[in-house]
């Protein structure tokens, strides 16, 4: 098997997708041929980021051409580069491989999606020139450190000439640095991210259990829970009368809990019900003394958080809250 691409200065989109390709089963041993000559990109398997051609079936994916507008799907709607145009048909091939997953487990669709969202959406916009936000809005400082910006550093510079054998050895550096830091991500959204959403819609299906009302979520252990929070309200389908006003769980590093308003969105500093404002500033026995429950040690001035010595007390809290 053999991969085709553009020789001369290479760019992030195509140096991850062709680590991707060599990370699935049809071209893990496969060889690369970096040229723009057509006649020797037609030997090849598959080409990427050259020919002006996106066609699956023929195993063309290049996003040059005129009238391509193709995109990854499923709400997003930037532009594809070949990155992700790789990662759109090879994508789960290669989560399922690494994590040693069937390809149609559930988890490996939950995957392709974050990353893309997370990583190949980026490389995408970049290489197609597309901005985050409108062009007459002048930047505050220069960011030049993202994956796109590094694996340019890697091509020689303009007064340092230099043959294709070195540029191409400079490619596979660039590839290698692309792809591990894709793979690096993959295991910590797997290891760390993804688990965390499992613990998140346990404690989401649970909570009925904790109060009748459902409108508090109790965690056993410290997690990260926003984003998974509202993703998985949304993938219920949870009405807006019935979703959740208060998330409770232990304190990272004091052996205290706390109990936490959940925010209307998942960026927002305003809470679908902050804590009472007659409680709002108080700390230890004077709040104690206000609300009724042992053990109190603070409410927020602005009443998105507060903390109790025990799980009982921040649950006291939190069933209050919900009926005030």
């Amino acid at each position: 098997q053999t991969i085709g691409t553009h020789n001369g200065t290479f760019h992030c989109d195509e140096a991850l997708a062709v680590f991707l390709l060599r990370h699935t089963s049809a071209y893990r041993e496969a060889s690369l041929k970096r040229t723009r000559d057509l006649a020797i990109l037609d030997t090849c398997d598959i080409v990427v980021d050259v020919g002006a051609v996106y066609d699956a079936e023929k195993r063309r994916f290049d996003h040059h051409q005129r009238g391509f507008q193709e995109v990854f799907g499923y709400g997003f709607g930037t532009k594809l580069s070949s990155a992700g145009l790789i990662y759109k048909h090879f994508g789960k091939d290669v989560i399922a491989s690494e994590l040693e997953l069937d390809i149609e487990d559930p988890n490996v669709t939950v995957l392709w999606l974050k990353l893309y969202k997370e990583f190949i959406e980026a490389i995408d916009g970049i290489d197609n020139g597309i901005s985050q936000y409108p062009s007459e809005q002048r930047p505050k400082y220069r960011n030049r450190t993202d994956l796109s910006s590094r694996v340019s550093w890697l091509n020689p510079s303009w007064n340092c000439p230099a043959d294709a054998e070195t540029v191409d050895s400079l490619f596979g550096k660039a590839s290698q640095l692309a792809g591990e830091e894709f793979l690096d991500r993959l295991r910590c959204y797997a290891n760390a991210w993804l688990p965390a959403r499992d613990f998140v819609g346990a404690g989401l299906t649970a909570r009925h259990g904790v109060d009748p009302s459902g409108r508090i979520i109790l965690f056993e252990q410290f997690i990260p829970w926003k984003e998974h929070l509202f993703e998985l309200e949304e993938e219920e389908n949870i009405a807006s009368d019935a979703l959740p006003f208060y998330v409770i769980y232990p304190d990272e590093l004091g052996g205290n809990w706390r109990v936490q308003a959940v925010p209307v969105a998942s960026e927002s500093f305003e809470s679908r019900k902050a804590l009472p404002e007659k409680w709002r500033g108080l700390r230890d026995d004077q709040l104690s003394r206000v609300c009724g429950v042992e053990g109190c040690i603070f409410v927020h001035a602005s009443g998105f958080i507060g903390g109790n010595k025990t799980k009982e007390g921040a649950l006291g809290l939190a069933r209050l809250a919900v009926v005030m």
